[in-house]
This record gives C-alpha cells, structure tokens and sequence, in this order.
C-alpha cells in the first residue's frame, strides 16, 4: 500500500470513529451544553494526537533518510542510511544509497585522474627548477667565484657574499624541487623518504622524530606516494599553523598486510577553524586508495592525523 493511501484510510478511520460517536452514544443540542462541547474538544484534541502519532511513526524513516542526505559527504565514504520503512520510503533508500555509491565510485576515479595530472605537474616543474635554474645558479656561482679571486679585497668581500646568497638560494631551489618530487621515495623507498621528510622539517624550534616499524608490507608505488605526501601536509601544518615544539612520525603494520600512518603534534589544536585546501586534499587522496583519514585532537593535546590503510590491494584508479 502506498504512503498516500496508508496516510488517508489513517485519517479517514479516525473521522469514521468520530462521526460513529456523534451518530451513536454522543449528540449535540442547541445551543451547545457546556458537557457537549468539553466531549466536542476532548474528541477533536484526541484526534489531532492520535493523528500527529500515526503521521510521525509513518514519516519517520522519511525523516532519517532526509537527515542522511543532508550529511552525505563524498570525502568521508562508506556511510549509508538502513532501508527501513514502506515499500515505497525503501525504494528510494535503496536509490538514495546507488547514487552515493555512483558518486563516490565516479569521485575517485576523477581524484585520480586529477592527482595524477598534479604529480605529474609536480614532476615537470621540479625538473625545470633543477635542469634549468638550478644550472644557472651554479653557473653565477662559478663566476662569482671567477671574480671573487681576480679582484681586490673590498669587492671580494661584496662578491662573496653575494656568492652565500646565490648558495642559499640555490639551496631553497633544490629544496623545493625535492618537495615537488620525492626522489628519494622512487630510488630509496617509503623508509627513507619519511626519515628524510622529518629530517628536512626538523629545525631548532620544531623538534621532529620518525618511528618507522620493522617488517611493514610491500606497498604499491601510488599507496606510498599517498602516505608520503599526507605525511607532508601534515608536517607542513604542524610547522605553519599549529605552534607546535614537537612532532612524532608513526608508521606502523595493521592486520591483513594494512599500514597506518600517525603524525601527531603538541600545538594548540584544530580549535574548530574549517577544513583549508590542504586538509580537503588529504581526503581526496585517502579516498583514492580506499584508506580511512582521521583528523582530530591528540590525547595529550595538539593534533593528529592518522591514515589508516586496511585493504592495501585498493590502489589508485
């Protein structure tokens, strides 16, 4: 029976009870007694309630579906309202629940496709800073140095240190490039590029360390790539934005060959700012590989980030 018909004969059993009394056991003179219209506002009270009652138990798994779609989020997947209710309300749960998985199912496959793009972006212009500038920084180095040595002492002071600068210049080009592409993710591993990430975010004010366990399982190239740059962002915001002193590094083994990455800081938390690009960029990852991403208060204050891979043979699309 469909929710109209169910909603009508509910209501029309109601009136027919009401107009079975006035017909039978329960009359109305003229003028109105005073006992008639306390029965007269009794019934009508009654039947309002009553009808309230049976409209709210027979929308209610309308309202939950309702509720479900306001909350839908394809960043946080998996999650799907019960097919309760009238055949009608279970049709277009079930709906409801093709869609997300269509959505969610066409979302990866054009994260992927966009993060693809991005490194490979990434890849172009860290060859250029390196192949390029990176060449004519060495070569202003050289020459600086030419000069340095056929000049008097005045201007080879100016030289020399207009020879730090190039230095450190070209030092932040080489660094950046490295950011831009891990190198040493693809020649040395995800082992060595966690310890070098932590090593390059580690300064005099920022004390960062990496705990990598032993024994971790062969991931796929676009599994580690995932885990190395969420671990990048989130030392990034650990070093800009969270005030922190000191940052810990997890990397460590899950059943069925999963990994779970940790990044866990001692700064002053999310303090209910919304989420920026970086963070919505970590989603869009986490959801290419099928991983779990949890981004919220550390136990003993600050922040963590956690990456949880449970099915490691879900691999970029």
């Amino acid at each position: 029976m469909s929710l109209y018909w169910r909603i009508f004969l509910m209501n029309a059993a109601v009136l027919g009870v009401a107009v079975a009394l006035l017909l039978g056991p329960v009359t109305v003179s003229t003028p109105v007694l005073a006992g008639e219209a306390l029965v007269l506002l009794g019934g009508l009270t009654a039947m309002l309630v009553i009808n309230a009652i049976l409209l709210r138990i027979g929308l209610a798994p309308l309202d939950r579906l309702n509720k479900a779609m306001a909350a839908a989020d394809l960043l946080n997947p998996g999650a799907r309202p019960a097919i309760t209710g009238a055949s009608e309300i279970a049709e277009l749960t079930k709906t409801f629940n093709a869609m997300l998985d269509r959505l969610e199912a066409e979302r990866a496959t054009s994260s992927g496709r966009v993060l693809t793009a991005l490194e490979a972006e990434r890849r172009r212009i860290a060859q250029e800073l390196h192949d390029e500038i990176g060449q004519t920084l060495t070569a202003v180095l050289l020459q600086l140095k030419h000069a340095a040595d056929r000049t008097d002492d005045p201007v080879r002071a100016d030289l020399h240190a207009a020879q730090e600068s190039t230095r450190a210049s070209l030092d932040d080009v080489r660094r950046i490039a490295r950011r831009l592409r891990p190198g040493v993710l693809e020649e040395l591993g995800l082992h060595s590029a966690l310890r070098s990430l932590t090593a390059e975010f580690a300064t005099t004010r920022l004390s960062v360390t990496a705990h990598i366990t032993p024994g971790l399982p062969h991931l796929d190239p676009a599994i580690e790539l995932v885990i190395y740059r969420v671990a990048q962002e989130s030392l990034t915001n650990a070093a800009r934005h969270s005030g922190a002193t000191r940052v810990n590094v997890y990397l460590q083994p899950m059943p069925r060959d999963g990994v779970s990455l940790l990044v866990r800081d001692n700064g002053h938390g999310l303090n209910a700012k919304p989420e920026g690009a970086g963070i919505q960029g970590m989603r869009e990852r986490a959801v290419l590989i099928g991983a779990d991403l949890h981004i919220g208060a550390s136990p003993g204050g600050g922040t963590q980030v956690r990456l949880d891979i449970t099915d490691p043979s879900r691999t970029a699309r």
